[in-house]
């Protein structure tokens, strides 16, 4: 007989979060550069002279059209980073990687720089599955001739898949204790240490919690209703759903873009 698993509720999915969530690792990693830093020294193995984080979450592409939300973003001297925080294999995430990239050349050329300024860029994807399914913990891509191998192109532009499900295959036992974190939220390293206080002391910050539930009411919703037709009536069943979690009316109205009397209306039936 099969059992089914209960979902948790978005307060019980906030007080479980670990770093392996999208919104916990921008909190996290933003708030505390130095942690950030000392994290991308691990996983490319060298050492940086400082990073400052990008203040924007969205970097806009072209006046009017939308911007491009990248998880964590940083820059240093001749450097520019980006560290994404991927739990399922989406498909395209080889795609996502390479327009990302081009995003950190974009970003860079607007400050007016020539060709053979751009940083040396990295685009980070820490991944939970192998998506490569070769069983490596650890795929590194640079570009190189097909004809002759021995010759890089030497565009300075790398990215790299860390695969957390395979972190016993690392030899670097840093890196292994930050896949390992990823993984089962198991901290075996004095950096796994400070980020795992880093994610409890994130826990208590009563405007992160607030975020992360709207952000969760707006995705389950988005989610539902791309799902059926009417959006209306997806819209008030949503509503009822989050009153039933103790959700206030103030923040569901806003998500599920409700007029505040009906989500009221709806609680008081």
């Amino acid at each position: 007989m099969s059992t089914q698993v209960k979902e948790q509720t978005l307060e019980e999915k906030w007080q479980n979060v670990t770093i392996a969530n999208n919104f916990i690792f921008y909190k996290v990693m933003h708030n505390n550069p130095d942690v950030c830093k000392e994290l991308l020294e691990i996983l490319l193995e060298i050492k940086i002279d400082h990073i400052v984080m990008r203040q924007e979450e969205e970097i806009a592409i072209d006046y009017g059209k939308k911007g491009v939300r990248l998880d964590v973003y940083a820059v240093g001297a001749t450097q520019s980073f980006d560290i994404e925080m991927q739990t399922t294999d989406t498909g395209e995430l080889p795609e996502r990687a390479r327009y990302y990239q081009s995003i950190l050349d974009v970003d860079d050329l607007n400050s007016g720089k020539n060709y053979n300024e751009l940083k040396t860029s990295y685009v980070i994807f820490i991944c939970i599955p192998d998506i490569f399914k070769k069983g490596l913990a650890k795929y590194t891509f640079e570009n190189y001739c097909v004809e002759d191998n021995k010759i890089k192109l030497n565009d300075r532009t790398y990215k790299l898949f860390f695969i957390a499900e395979n972190y016993d295959k690392i030899l670097n036992a840093e890196q292994k204790g930050v896949l390992k974190m990823v993984m089962n939220n198991e901290s075996t390293t004095k950096f796994s240490d400070k980020v795992s206080d880093l994610v409890e002391d994130a826990k208590h910050n009563a405007y992160w919690r607030k975020q992360f539930i709207e952000f969760e009411i707006q995705q389950r919703y988005q989610f539902s209703a791309g799902k059926k037709e009417g959006a209306q009536e997806k819209a008030v069943e949503s509503a009822r759903e989050f009153l039933k979690e103790g959700i206030s009316p103030e923040v569901i109205a806003r998500c599920v873009k409700l007029p505040l009397e009906q989500v009221l209306e709806l609680k008081e039936k």
